[in-house]
């Protein structure tokens, strides 16, 4: 949604450090997805400094786009790099979560935190398989921004239990409106 809304609305503002960036676009990749499991391993023992992890690794993950399209460095092999070592960081930290909720005692944060995992991971396999039909798929309430950011506040605020409850309802519905939308744009192509 965050990713539709305001797709590439950073590029502007980003765009005279971007330039000065001769680090590769990969390198930004790599570098959020360290700070990312850096994050993961911290969340289960000082949550609000997962946060501040979290968020410093969303930086460096947003960098890597803006400086690929700056410095007209865009590849396909940086695209799949990048989703790729996403869906690394999204089941370091749904797992890391899981484990923050075994220690805290709370059974059903862990059957959330994982269920949100799989609907983050089939968030991500639905747009993949449209995509190998010709389908786009950039639809949906949940992608990868607002994950984070829900993250990131539970984190913050010690909120885990309501905010695994939405991460969980809003994956799994955001699944289901890439299903309809497949559907429909299918159907659209038999007419």
């Amino acid at each position: 949604m965050l990713s539709a809304k305001l797709g590439h609305f950073l590029d502007k503002p980003l765009k005279p450090v971007a330039r000065r960036i001769r680090l590769t676009p990969n390198f930004f990749t790599a570098a959020g997805f360290l700070i990312t499991v850096l994050a993961a391993f911290t969340i289960p023992y000082n949550p609000k400094a997962g946060g501040v992890l979290i968020l410093l690794g969303g930086a460096f993950d947003l960098l890597d786009g803006v400086v690929a399209r700056t410095n007209g460095k865009v590849t396909d092999f940086g695209a799949f790099l990048d989703s790729v070592l996403d869906r690394y960081s999204d089941a370091f930290l749904f797992l890391a979560i899981a484990w923050y909720m075994v220690l805290q005692g709370q059974e059903t944060g862990v059957f959330l935190s994982i269920g949100a995992l799989v609907g983050a991971f089939l968030i991500s396999y639905a747009r993949a398989r449209a995509g190998a039909l010709g389908r786009n798929c950039h639809t949906g309430i949940m992608e990868r921004p607002e994950r984070i950011i829900l993250i990131a506040v539970a984190c913050f605020t010690g909120y885990f239990l309501p905010i695994l409850w939405l991460l969980f309802i809003f994956t799994h519905l955001t699944v289901i409106q890439r299903i309809i939308h497949v559907k429909k744009e299918c159907l659209k192509q038999k007419t």
